[in-house]
């Protein structure tokens, strides 16, 4: 078990930089940054965090936008190749709904036993305005078929999209996820409700996101109340903040005592947090 606010500080630096900071007795957490801009882990092992395998099925069957891809296939209408429901199977293979017009619809139908390859691009936008908001991207290559034996509603085919590969690229680092771990994988509980959780956090709690800068740690990680602190990403392991002071930008990981399961547990793990960095924000006179 951990103490409510255990953290990892995330700090935006360079190659060179990074060699440094961890050259250096008692040392943050740094992390240099990805394609898309976000803080990477390096040189140090996160306690708890999601797998690989989660966090795709997170995103698979979360509102992050997603788009089906056809090599060869350029249609005109690219908004008739984005999926209006995304299904996970038992056996791990999505199910995807179309309108019947959709050029996915007649390729997938015209193929009829061929093989046809097809890879659900998937981007991950944080909900609430904040400086890096691509929070990630999931590829799951695999093979389309029309799935037959399932209903869909009038003027509607649902496609199925049979896992080859998956690969993922967010907050945490880039990884491969085998197909039998994507099924065996089960997504965040809190996934249905992260996007709204986000928005109420910074909308009716942003002087006390603002005060976990207290608990980030490292010497002169927080001068006083920051000038922006936006919770970023929430997982049933913890909150992720990304905060803008005289440091810059750096974000901050805020591990929950046990991992939580639904509305009551979080609402008991935020308090946690709120009343520790209260406290440590009273210690440091902040």
């Amino acid at each position: 078990m951990s103490r409510p606010g255990n953290t990892t500080r995330i700090t935006d630096v360079t190659d060179a930089a990074q060699g440094a900071a961890d050259a250096n007795e008692g040392a943050d957490l740094t992390e240099v940054r990805s394609a898309h801009g976000q803080p990477r882990p390096s040189g140090h092992e996160i306690a708890r965090l999601p797998s690989a395998a989660e966090r795709t099925r997170t995103l698979v069957q979360s509102t992050a936008s997603a788009i089906l891809v056809i090599p060869g296939l350029v249609p005109d209408l690219p908004e008739l190749m984005v999926p209006e429901e995304r299904i996970v199977g038992t056996d791990g293979d999505l199910f995807l709904l179309f309108p019947a017009e959709s050029p996915a619809v007649r390729a997938a139908t015209h193929a009829e036993d061929d093989d046809l390859t097809a890879v659900l691009d998937i981007t991950d936008v944080a909900p609430v305005a904040v400086p890096g908001r691509i929070r990630g991207r999931a590829w799951i290559a695999g093979w389309v078929t029309v799935a037959r034996d399932l209903p869909a509603p009038a003027g509607k085919v649902r496609l199925r999209l049979e896992v080859g590969e998956a690969s993922l690229d967010d907050l945490w680092g880039a990884e491969q996820v085998e197909p039998d771990e994507f099924a065996a994988a089960r997504p965040d509980p809190l996934v249905d409700h992260e996007a709204e959780l986000l928005q109420h956090l910074a909308a009716a709690h942003a002087d006390q996101v603002g005060w976990l800068c207290a608990l980030a740690g490292g010497a002169g990680a927080c001068r006083g109340i920051p000038a922006a602190a936006v919770p970023l990403a929430l997982d049933r392991f913890g909150l992720r903040v990304r905060f803008t002071g005289e440091d810059g930008v750096f974000d901050a990981r805020f591990e929950f005592p046990e991992p939580v399961r639904g509305h009551t547990d979080l609402h008991r793990a935020m308090h946690a947090l709120f009343d520790a960095a209260q406290e440590a924000a009273a210690a440091q006179d902040l």
